[in-house]
């Protein structure tokens, strides 16, 4: 009997996911409470994925709208027409997503497509891509998601959202779908939006507690970017559909996506499981989740093991306090987790200060654009310091495309520094700015293993509007190029000048460099504190050498202010570092009970904002150290017992759901009466079940439910035999000719 497959009817998907009436026992919501059953969906966008218009659209026939990946077009038009394009204000960065809405081309159609996959396994989710219009918008992303929302999940009632700007998507996403007839998820099912941790790096501080993975109870250990490594191949023929017909194109990328999640799960032909001489071609699914099992409890054993001792070394009743806080920020989300911010008053930062000197008003003497020159002055003395420790980590002699890169680095500073003189001139009132000094670097702070050189905007830019000096200087080398700033000649000498604003500006930029280093300087010695012991040496030379790079910062910004401010109480606020100050690593892994040495603390431990000095002890500034490092070491420990405990359901689904199909087969084998579609149909149920046996053989021991059903696990699927018992954890014995 023939019938409508319906929406997505056509498609495969994840048989790892939880899903209720195909993988699930019928008694699931006796045994699964809602973070584990919780779906977990990543959504982006594509925009290479373009299509023209066409000439003749009344000619186009469509063979499977809708019955695959892509949307039916005549509801989703329907859904776009009475949606309102709605310009919100962003409270976050300035986001590419946004603002690529504004993206309008007159010979496109569509500007690209937005699709939807399951964020633990990169399966494509069916009926689910749209296509963009005028950029990436809510209206075409908010139709996308409610289509994955009702995809098989009754009754579940928690769903993770994984968008790139999942913190302003999130906000009236409810207030959309209430005004849209089109729009229809489930009212009691909660949507936790979050961001995948390579995009969240780009949002805001606040940003980080309340969207990132590592603090959203059930997740697992996720990194929400798996949609980012499907577009690659997409990309391959997403040229060759630009100017198909919209029907074509249509059927062209529900074949990809049906390819890309059946590679997914039987591999491409050279994977072959043989045994006792046997062979079958496998899921690529059932190795992946061994494979994630092994992993998954390796992790949890080291993230288990660094929290355990992490714990031991702090006083229980701040454990105790920390503990329920964190448990009170799980159930309430939203500010409570702002619990994982260092909490207090910071010392204005480099930016801060820059911002807060643009805003003053100008004194009569002032000159408009002077606080811009300095700050563009500091950023080159960190750019040759910079190019100064990655020409120390070359190896003697350089190659000759490294000395073509290099030669190209300083080509490009020696204009950007010949640029910064010859604006300095306006600022100056006539002063010679020759080059007064060459820039001398601590040796006991010029370490270059492994060093990091993570500011790629300048170097990178290989398009920018430069032009090589006209004339360098003879014999040296633009990374070892003196830079004048008001500071080389000192407070007396300008004050004498008049100079009295540029001494100003300097200095309090200076102060907010100095505060810079100090909080990356404290940040990274306590990642090198939480690494000893646990890493790799090669990942302790990383954070050493970020180290000695803040140092040599803080030792320029020092100097400047001394200079500028040679009688006041800088020099003992801010204070020389020693190689020995750096020395604090035991801190955390001596089996001292917390608090104890604090003498030993170097000075920078203890300042903070304008405190010269903080109690220690109650509140200061290394109990907030101890107090995050806490918070985030139990959150990973929790994330890996999440993932192991997931990956041992999903190993229990993932055969549910090869019985499924083999059910499903055998059903409609039974009601066929052809005998070319009833062959298929037992072709069909003989290759769900040799995956359903591998599953049996591979998963055994290792999964968290042993579950015996008699015939009605999958309720949607009506069984036509008598008492067909099963066991996914039974094992064919070696005499068995039974597995294939």
């Amino acid at each position: 009997m023939e019938q409508d497959p319906g929406d997505g009817g056509l498609a495969l998907f994840c048989p790892a996911c939880p899903q209720p009436g195909v993988n699930l026992p019928a008694d699931w919501k006796v045994h699964y409470d809602r973070d584990t059953i919780m779906r977990q969906y990543v959504i982006d966008g594509n925009f290479t994925a373009q299509h023209m218009k066409m000439n003749k659209p009344e000619l186009d026939v469509a063979l499977s709208d809708g019955k695959g990946y892509m949307v039916a077009e005549v509801p989703y038009q329907s859904h776009l027409k009475q949606s309102l394009d709605s310009k919100e204000r962003s409270t976050c960065s300035n986001h590419r997503a946004i603002n690529a809405a504004n993206i309008n081309k007159s010979n496109l159609r569509s500007t690209g497509i937005g699709a939807t996959a399951c964020a633990q396994h990169g399966y494509f989710v069916p009926h689910s891509v749209v296509d963009f219009q005028k950029g990436e918008r809510y209206m075409n992303t908010d139709y996308s998601i409610c289509n994955v929302l009702g995809y098989h999940s009754e009754s579940i009632t928690k769903a993770l959202v994984i968008y790139d700007v999942g913190c302003q998507w999130s906000i009236n996403f409810r207030s959309r779908v209430k005004n849209s007839p089109f729009l229809l998820p489930h009212p009691a099912l909660e949507i936790v939006p979050a961001v995948g941790k390579f995009h969240l790096a780009a949002h805001k501080l606040s940003c980080f507690p309340r969207y990132s993975l590592n603090f959203i109870k059930g997740a697992g250990h996720l990194d929400g970017e798996i949609l980012e490594t499907l577009w690659a191949p997409f990309n391959k023929i997403s040229p060759t559909a630009r100017s198909m017909t919209q029907a074509h194109r249509q059927e062209v990328y529900d074949d990809h996506m049906r390819d890309s999640n059946w590679k997914k799960l039987v591999g491409m032909g050279k994977f072959f499981f043989s045994w006792r001489g046997c062979k079958f071609m496998p899921d690529i699914t059932v190795p992946s989740l061994l494979k994630k099992y092994k992993n998954s409890n390796k992790c949890l054993e080291e993230m288990n093991e660094a929290y355990e001792q992490l714990t031991a070394v702090l006083d229980p009743d701040k454990v105790a306090r920390w503990e329920s806080d964190a448990l009170r920020a799980e159930a309430d989300r939203g500010e409570a987790l702002d619990i994982y911010l260092l909490k207090g008053d910071k010392a204005p930062t480099f930016q801060e200060v820059w911002l807060q000197l643009m805003k003053n008003p100008k004194s009569p003497s002032g000159n408009v654009g002077s606080v811009a020159w300095l700050a563009e002055g500091i950023s080159i003395e960190d750019l040759q310091d910079q190019l100064r420790s990655e020409i120390q980590a070359l190896p003697s002699p350089m190659s000759t495309r490294q000395e073509v890169k290099i030669s190209k680095k300083r080509q490009r500073l020696s204009s950007r520094i010949e640029k910064f003189h010859s604006n300095g001139q306006a600022f100056c009132k006539g002063l010679d700015i020759d080059g007064t000094f060459t820039p001398q670097d601590d040796p006991a702070f010029c370490g270059s293993d492994e060093e990091e050189h993570e500011d790629r905007e300048f170097w990178d830019d290989d398009e920018g509007d430069w032009e090589a000096p006209e004339e360098e200087v003879e014999g040296l080398a633009s990374e070892l190029m003196s830079i004048w700033m008001p500071s080389a000649i000192g407070a007396a000498k300008l004050t004498e000048l008049g100079l009295h604003d540029l001494l100003k500006e300097e200095r309090e930029l200076r102060i907010g460099q100095a505060n810079d280093c100090l909080d990356q300087l404290r940040t990274d010695l306590g990642n090198k504190a939480m690494l000893e012991g646990t890493r790799t040496k090669k990942e302790i030379q990383k954070v050493v050498a970020r180290v000695n790079k803040h140092v040599r910062s803080d030792q320029r910004a020092r100097q400047a202010i001394l200079r500028l401010d040679p009688d006041g109480n800088m020099a003992e606020k801010y204070q020389e570092i020693l190689p020995e100050d750096l020395a604090v690593s035991k801190e955390v892994t001596e089996e001292n009970r917390f608090g104890q040495g604090t003498s030993k603390l170097a000075w920078f431990w203890v300042i903070d904002g304008e405190k010269s000095q903080l109690n220690v002890e109650a509140g200061g500034l290394m109990e907030e150290f101890y107090r995050i490092n806490w918070l985030k070491a139990r959150a990973r420990r929790d994330r890996w017992k999440e993932e192991v405990s997931l990956v041992r359901h999903e190993m229990l689904w993932t055969g549910l759901w090869f019985e499924y199909h083999k059910k499903m087969w055998e059903q409609r084998a039974l009601q066929l009466t052809e005998p070319g579609k009833e062959a298929y149909a037992n072709k069909q149920m003989g290759l769900w079940s040799d995956f359903a046996s591998k599953a049996r053989l591979m998963f055994h021991g290792k999964q968290m439910l042993e579950y015996y059903a008699t015939g009605h696990c999958c309720p949607s699927v009506a069984c036509q035999t008598t008492e067909v018992t099963y066991s996914l954890l039974q094992v064919p014995s070696a005499n068995s000719n039974n597995l294939l």
